[in-house]
């Protein structure tokens, strides 16, 4: 049952009231709460502010130090403001502008600041990422793989940074293309790219997940570029050393059922390092455009999968109520800094489901709990 309208895994097209999506930007900017956090929440209590409500008290029993910290609704109304001024819009998980693929993903963010033409979304998306230091070489291949697949009728997507990604970019400004920020719209990073985020936004978009106000840190670097493959239906890594953060999306992908591809390079550069080994691991190999449309045309358009999301009817999986100090600390004495999958802790704690995922929400509210992919949590 869908209560309030605010169901997150449902794949019921809805539509926020501005009082709704004022409660959703307190929950998913209250500290600690994260997207699969957010989803737990609403589709628990029904709505955000209920869940609101309840935050202090399962931060309590996750053994929080302090009271967590919620924004005020006056905060939420600045930063409403302060978007409308630029032209963002918060677009909710389940709306009609929010990106189809994205939607997908089992961490999708629950709101989006979209700024731009968001009819770039209804196209299918090929990212192109590499190199920061990119050879001249491989920023002219960019360059014209991104021309080549705009003109076949692709959105292009990538990071914004310096070398592959600018040069993806610029060459698709005029086919369209998005960029997708590592921290607040009015936080451009590197600041030199601001005139090509402006170049940007007459054909194509730019979307971020972070409150205006926030600059990127080093660790949010990864998280971007999970929204980077899932807005993508193929992601390409055109140049990529052995440990880079193109490398990262292209795992990403993978887990995301993306197609991934990669330029080969000569053995001799650091640089080709990364995309040659994604070729010996099974990527598709790419030295054009058509490559990568003969990879892909048979899939666009294809059914997704539903979105990943918690049971409609909250009663059908609940949150546990009262449990004893026994169960929680039997479930928190199997955690540590090694990943766990939540179907061992279910195995190893002799618990129901439902026990297990009480005790992983109040830890990560408690800030106490780090999340990891394919459903891995450990302990702080």
């Amino acid at each position: 049952m869908m209560r309030g309208g605010e169901n997150v895994g449902s794949n019921r097209r809805t539509r926020l009231t501005d009082k709704q999506r004022r409660d959703w930007l307190r929950l998913i900017r209250a500290e600690n709460v994260g997207p699969r956090s957010f989803r737990s929440l609403i589709n628990h209590f029904g709505s955000a502010a209920e869940a609101l409500a309840a935050l202090p008290e399962l931060a309590q029993r996750g053994g929080a130090s302090r009271p967590v910290r919620i924004p005020s609704v006056g905060e939420i109304d600045r930063e409403l403001a302060a978007a409308r001024a630029l032209g963002i819009a918060f677009v909710a998980r389940g709306e009609d502008d929010y990106p189809r693929h994205l939607q997908a993903i089992d961490d999708a963010p629950p709101l989006i600041a979209v700024r731009g033409d968001a009819a770039i979304f209804e196209r299918p998306l090929v990212a192109i990422v590499g190199s920061r230091n990119a050879s001249a070489v491989g920023a002219r291949f960019a360059e014209r793989l991104a021309h080549d697949l705009g003109r076949a009728g692709f959105g292009i997507v990538s990071g914004l940074a310096r070398g592959i990604d600018a040069a993806a970019h610029r060459s698709s400004l005029d086919t369209g293309t998005v960029a997708v920020l590592a921290g607040g719209h009015d936080r451009i990073y590197p600041p030199e790219h601001r005139g090509l985020l402006d170049a940007i936004l007459p054909h194509g978009a730019a979307i971020s997940e972070m409150p205006l106000g926030w600059e990127p840190r080093a660790r949010d670097f990864p998280r971007r570029n999970r929204l980077i493959s899932g807005l993508s239906s193929g992601i390409v890594i055109v140049e990529a050393a052995r440990r880079s953060g193109s490398l990262i999306t292209a795992r990403l992908a993978a887990e995301q059922g993306r197609e991934v591809f990669a330029v080969p390079g000569s053995p001799l550069d650091p640089r080709a390092d990364g995309t040659n080994g994604l070729i010996k691991q099974g990527a598709t190999l790419v030295t054009e455009a058509a490559d990568v449309i003969a990879a892909l045309q048979p899939i666009l358009g294809r059914a997704e999968d539903p979105p990943a999301r918690e049971p409609e009817d909250a009663a059908a999986d609940p949150l546990a109520q009262d449990l004893s100090s026994d169960q929680r600390s039997r479930i928190i004495d199997l955690l540590g800094p090694v990943p766990t999958a939540l179907d061992d802790l279910i195995r190893l704690s002799d618990a129901s489901p439902s026990v297990v995922r009480t005790v992983l929400l109040e830890l990560e509210l408690a800030g106490r709990l780090e999340r990891h992919g394919g459903g891995r949590v450990s302990l702080l």
